[in-house]
């Protein structure tokens, strides 16, 4: 069975007046159908490039990334927007709600782009809004709600278009603790449901909700494996550091 998303031997670089740096370090990886994976990293790790480049929102600088079977590295921007939109789910650590909106229409958004008529979106939008919780606010605007039902709204906003892959970038990282935990128990009943999350997370604390961990250090991989394993667990020590990327 090939893999939903596999990095071969991907590296990203960028340049940087007279110096370079190497954001991504010839990572291989694969991530199966189904899976809930956390790839976590400090600021400067390489997690953040690696979740450009899975989103379709950056292509690698060598190496090859498989989206689905499908080199992203040969498309275009047309192809790239293409492929995101069908196949991925953003959730954001901002939100990234459009305050002049009901939740309903901000729900719809993605479907727009897609082409699905305003019957269909309608219908899909109040189901996703249902699936979080919201069923009954579709008419409100996001000014009226807290962070946490707004990071629902966005969960369901990702969850509408039915993607292959939900991709949630530090997706507490707005919320207090309680309602973190909220959200990360939602992401775990999409997991239930089938759906493959990635999570991208600078948080040990968040990244063991996962069932898996790929642990990134200086653009390159330094664990990848069970989130439940001792290994997984950074020692103190090493919490702080990161790299410069």
């Amino acid at each position: 069975m090939s893999a939903l998303i596999e990095f071969q031997d991907v590296s990203k670089v960028y340049e940087m007046g007279d110096s370079v740096v190497r954001a991504a370090d010839h990572i291989s990886m694969q991530i199966q159908k189904g899976e809930f994976v956390a790839i976590v990293g400090q600021s400067g790790s390489g997690k953040s490039t690696c979740m450009n480049i899975i989103g379709c929102l950056d292509v690698p600088s060598s190496g090859t990334y498989l989206l689905d079977g499908q080199d992203v590295g040969k498309m275009n921007k047309n192809q790239l927007a293409e492929i995101r939109n069908k196949m991925l789910g953003f959730i954001f650590q901002q939100y990234n709600l459009l305050p002049k909106l009901t939740l309903l229409e901000n729900v719809e958004v993605p479907m727009m782009y897609a082409g699905v008529s305003r019957s269909d979106r309608r219908e899909r939008a109040r189901v996703a809004l249902e699936m979080v919780g919201l069923g009954s606010k579709v008419n409100h605007r996001p000014a009226q709600l807290s962070g946490g039902q707004q990071q629902r709204v966005s969960i369901a906003r990702a969850l509408v278009g039915e993607p292959a892959v939900i991709l949630a970038d530090e997706p507490t990282g707005a919320l207090d603790s309680h309602t973190g935990r909220e959200v990360l128990s939602l992401l775990q009943q999409l997991h239930a449901a089938g759906n493959t999350v990635v999570l991208i997370t600078h948080d040990n604390s968040i990244a063991v909700q996962a069932q898996r961990i790929i642990r990134l250090e200086d653009g390159r991989v330094i664990y990848d494996g069970d989130a439940h394993a001792p290994e997984a667990v950074v020692s103190p020590n090493l919490a702080g550091t990161g790299g410069g990327q």
